[in-house]
């Protein structure tokens, strides 16, 4: 910079230095350090090393006799910018196709998954839906702004307490499902995961086409100014779609009149026993 206005001015470096507020002994100075070494040895160390901090890098760099002291190695280490968090390509364990097929009993499986939209003034919220795929039954219909995998726990604990919970859970491969706490409860209750493949949502039908039902007739027809809206009117499709909506899946039956008819099956057959 100050050589460009010298040049380009043709005046003092003196004049120059006041100018772009430098003093005039840092313009004359050269500095004498050479931190190739620590650039080598640190790039090849991260190289081989990617998820290693400072510190596990700096002592690698004391074992191997390397006399740098850690504020060098540390000035380094930001120069080169290996303290900017990298986030890695999350893998994801094999997922094996399941059939998709409607149970003849109530909580054998269960399907959920989560929707999401605005209200006015664009302030997004979520929704996080599970049915019942034997009787297609609306179970529930969580409705807030964020919502965790302790929180899907906690909705879900309280449709177990009110019928009972189910054999297995079928979900896409979103965060929620695939954390450490979901799995860890599934396993407690011994409920099985059964995830859906990648880029397969029709492998979750079921609730697929409950989503678009719901979208159709709540999400989409309506503007929300508020959470206690959107909750009023979800509260008032799903006893609609659970009590009078005829499901042609369900040979015209409603969601509850498909419940009632398994649950006398079960007791028929345990009385027969």
């Amino acid at each position: 910079m100050t050589d460009e206005i010298i040049q380009e001015h043709n005046i003092a470096v003196s004049r120059a230095c006041k100018i772009v507020k430098l003093v005039r002994s840092q313009y004359y100075y050269n500095s004498k350090k050479d931190d190739t070494a620590v650039v080598d040895s640190l790039q090849e160390l991260a190289f081989k090393h990617p998820s290693y901090g400072f510190r596990k890098l700096f002592a690698y760099l004391r074992k191997s006799g390397k006399p740098w002291n850690h504020k060098k190695v540390y000035r380094i280490y930001k120069l080169l910018k290996l303290n900017k968090k990298r986030k890695g390509k999350r893998r994801l364990p094999e997922r094996v196709k399941q059939p998709l097929v409607q149970p003849d009993k109530v909580n054998k499986s269960w399907s959920i998954d989560f929707m999401s939209d605005s209200m006015v003034g664009n302030r997004k919220f979520r929704t996080f839906n599970v049915i019942d795929d034997g009787t297609r039954e609306a179970l529930v219909i969580d409705v807030d702004t964020s919502l965790t995998s302790k929180r899907i726990i906690r909705t879900l604990e309280k449709v177990i307490a009110q019928r009972g919970a189910p054999d297995s859970i079928r979900s896409d491969n979103g965060p929620e499902f695939t954390s450490k706490d979901f799995h860890l409860w599934c396993e407690g209750k011994k409920i099985a995961n059964q995830f859906i493949q990648p880029g397969k949502p029709m492998q979750n039908g079921y609730i697929e086409r409950f989503n678009r039902l719901y979208r159709e007739a709540v999400l989409d027809a309506y503007l929300f100014f508020d959470l206690d809206q959107v909750r009023q009117l979800t509260e008032e499709w799903i006893d609609e779609y659970n009590h009078r909506r005829p499901h042609e899946g369900l040979q015209n039956m409603t969601p509850i009149e498909r419940k009632n008819m398994l649950l006398k099956k079960e007791e028929t057959k345990e009385m027969a026993v």
